[in-house]
């Protein structure tokens, strides 16, 4: 028997693709025996189109734009450019979003996808079963008046009428993308407050000794990380982003 780490780990690549399995397979594709050269062309291109843009469209439905956004401000408020990098950023956010959406993508897992690989289920019962866990996260956290808004553009440029209470997919991922970096803006100006301040009084003391000429970001600079590190900011802003998704 696997254990739940590995399922859980593995349903995030799987979920992009659309191919893996819990054990090796063959993998084979067939387009048809009757499709054209150039039908045959179009199809593999849409393939293609597909896998490349699913990885960034999985990762719009989860909390990661708004880790990496909150950290991004982060670093701009303790005045560092380059540290941490931004390699270090985007993989730190990238585990707290694997930590967050384990549940989710677990649910998914069990209830769609591997049904579907265990061909227990057909694609077409099965794709509404992966997608339902990361429909129920969204609407957890997407703000009721952007998506009442994206709604009504919706409804505007088509004539139809949509229920907010159960939209599609295309206009629940761009509010609650628009949400989420809404919410990652109100965090970071409470994370930039307490750095704002020791930039202010830095200033104001170099400015009382008459030393215009020095940068107070380069003086206050140390007293930012001494805060920060005293305070051990890294692990108590992380815990308080996964707070707030449980």
């Amino acid at each position: 028997m696997r254990s739940h780490v590995p399922q859980s780990f593995l349903a995030l690549p799987v979920l992009m693709l659309g191919t893996a399995g819990a054990h090796a397979q063959d993998l084979s594709l067939s387009l048809g025996n009757d499709v054209s050269l150039t039908g045959l062309s179009v199809q593999l291109f849409l393939i293609v189109a597909l896998l490349g843009f699913a990885p960034g469209l999985l990762i719009m439905a989860t909390c990661f734009p708004f880790i990496i956004t909150v950290f991004s401000i982060l670093r701009q408020a303790i005045g560092l450019q380059q540290s941490p990098p931004n390699m270090l950023i985007i993989s730190v956010a990238l585990v707290l979003t694997y930590y967050i959406m384990d549940p989710v993508l677990m649910e998914a897992w069990h209830n769609g996808l591997q049904p579907l690989m265990n061909e227990q289920l057909s694609a077409e019962t099965a794709f509404p079963r992966i997608v339902e866990p990361f429909q129920v996260f969204m609407m957890a956290r997407v703000d009721p008046e952007t998506l009442a808004s994206m709604a009504d553009l919706r409804a505007n440029a088509s004539g139809i009428e949509l229920d907010p209470a159960s939209p599609p997919l295309s206009v629940l991922v761009p509010a609650f993308l628009l949400s989420e970096m809404s919410n990652a803006f109100q965090v970071g100006f409470l994370i930039f407050l307490p750095f704002l301040i020791i930039d202010l009084v830095v200033a104001a003391i170099l400015m009382s000794m008459g030393m215009m000429m020095v940068p107070p970001a380069l003086v206050s600079l140390p007293f930012k990380l001494a805060f920060f590190a005293i305070a051990n900011g890294w692990t108590l802003i992380s815990e308080s982003l996964v707070a707030g998704y449980f």
